[in-house]
């Protein structure tokens, strides 16, 4: 059945359906991308079950292994990698916005798989960010004593730090990877936009008449 909208001029419908119809394409499509992401093989093993850095309920640091992020019953882990290198002042204003939004439903996606978030400075500064922006439903542990962020480019080879997420599957072999957020790599013109489709920000700016613009958030 078609829709309209009160008083909406001829032309203005007539726009509208030729977008509707280029929305259902691109619907079609990013089902169709999600499908061949669900067919890929078994990445390459996971070789060092990496040990991290985490806090306990108490505040204190102690360790613990990708193997054991995997929570009960939860064979496939989501890992982001937050950009906050020790030689950071602050943190990357758009990683806290895309964590501020994966904060928000993390009890959601939990249900069906593990996450979490990985930074290369010292557990403790990163508790006492994630404590002051309320993020308290994510687990957080630092990669400051393991090579996770350059193995997994969540760091480059001089330092740099690169908000890439890299998803692994547990299975009877072990860890396997099996995929990363790389269209950050893939040439385009400003923002890679690799992570757009699973950051409501922009998704909900750019059903506005500005769209996203050069805005962008900060802390």
């Amino acid at each position: 059945m078609p829709v309209t909208f009160p008083n909406e001029p001829g032309e203005y419908r007539a726009r509208r359906n030729e977008l509707l119809q280029a929305e259902a394409d691109l619907r079609q499509r990013v089902e169709d991308v999600a499908q061949l992401r669900r067919e890929l093989p078994q990445g390459g093993t996971v070789a060092e079950d990496y040990v991290f850095d985490v806090l306990d309920e108490n505040g204190t640091r102690i360790k613990r292994s990708m193997s054991e992020l995997f929570v009960a019953g939860k064979d496939t882990l989501f890992l982001y990698g937050f950009m906050y290198g020790p030689e950071m002042e602050q943190p990357c204003p758009s990683c806290s916005s895309f964590i501020d939004a994966l904060n928000g439903n993390a009890c959601h996606i939990q249900e069906n798989i593990s996450i979490a978030i990985v930074a290369r400075s010292p557990i403790e500064r990163i508790g006492e960010f994630a404590a002051q922006r309320g993020w308290d439903r994510l687990t957080f542990v630092s990669s400051a004593n393991n090579s996770y962020g350059k193995d997994y480019h969540a760091e480059s080879e001089e330092g740099g730090q690169l908000p890439m997420a890299n998803v692994f599957q547990r299975g009877k072999n072990g860890i396997h990877h099996f995929w990363a957020s790389e269209l950050m790599f893939e040439p385009f013109a400003g923002d890679p936009r690799h992570l757009d489709m699973m950051w409501p920000l922009w998704n909900v700016l750019d059903t506005t008449p500005a769209g996203r613009g050069e805005w962008n958030p900060d802390l």
